[in-house]
């Protein structure tokens, strides 16, 4: 029997799903974080064990892992060298890695034409049309993810600091994420080894936040996104789909915009799409 596998990796998890030639889903795995620009080994173990635990749960036997056709969609596979690392380190039979933003522009529009918002820890957008996927963003916390959950935790921190050091008036909130990490000492510890998904755990202090900084950081935020889509709407505007933990709260900021499409599948279902293209 032929077994696809599906792997959508961010830097929150890693989420796999074996699938039969059908299409029906057989089982399902989960493990940690699989970014591969910031820790290939680290997202390799993931993976694995995500697989393992999906083909535990379809009552496959662990060798099956090895005649696998696999699709991974992956955070940091446009790092150079990171994907060309990884795929010598994974046993399976076939494999096609792309971005995790690739397989979610495939998993939300199917064949449609759109625009992608996947906005969760980091942050990349898309266009699909007539079956070519243009991808912006997706460059990870240092040089991008604008609007991710990681760009506004690091950003409240970076507000907190700000306050401490008398650039602007100690709010609530950030009196409190100051008291939290034990000041600027706390918060530079923290940075020194914090990854995108440990900056990203702030992000609901944010969004469920009436504070000043708080709506700050968000406005900002939507209009990077905003702009992020302008710049792919182009001469022909399209529907959008926000996905990711933040894209509800993204797509409500910027209803009326532009058109608002539900997405028609997750960046799980795009992954199990690659899997059957590998070869």
């Amino acid at each position: 029997m032929d077994l696809y596998l599906g792997i959508d990796g961010g830097g929150t998890g890693c989420r796999a799903a074996v699938a039969d030639a059908s299409g029906r889903i057989l089982g399902r795995g989960a493990a940690g974080p699989a970014n591969i620009a910031s820790d290939v080994l680290g997202a390799r173990d993931n993976i694995l064990a995500a697989a393992n635990k999906a083909l535990a749960d379809a009552d496959c036997p662990p060798d099956a892992i090895a005649r696998l056709a696999a699709g991974l969609g992956l955070a940091g596979a446009n790092a150079a060298g990171a994907a060309q690392a990884l795929r010598r380190a994974l046993p399976f039979t076939r494999l096609r890695i792309e971005t995790d933003g690739h397989a979610a522009v495939r998993g939300a529009l199917g064949g449609h034409d759109g625009i992608v918002a996947a906005i969760g820890t980091g942050s990349v957008l898309a266009r699909q049309s007539g079956g070519v996927i243009r991808q912006i963003g997706g460059w990870g916390l240092v040089l991008g993810d604008q609007g991710s959950g990681a760009w506004l935790g690091r950003g409240l921190l970076a507000e907190v600091l700000a306050g401490l050091d008398g650039f602007r008036p100690m709010t609530p909130l950030l009196q409190q994420v100051a008291a939290q990490y034990g000041g600027k000492e706390g918060i530079i510890a923290f940075s020194l080894s914090a990854r995108p998904a440990d900056f990203a755990a702030l992000a609901p202090r944010i969004l469920d936040s009436a504070d000043p900084v708080a709506q700050l950081l968000l406005a900002r935020a939507t209009d990077d996104v905003a702009a992020a889509i302008s710049v792919l709407q182009g001469d022909r505007p399209l529907p959008v789909t926000f996905i990711g933990g933040l894209g509800p709260a993204h797509a409500e900021r910027l209803a009326g915009r532009w058109p608002i499409r539900p997405s028609q599948g997750t960046a799980l279902d795009g992954a199990l799409m690659l899997a059957r293209e590998a070869a």
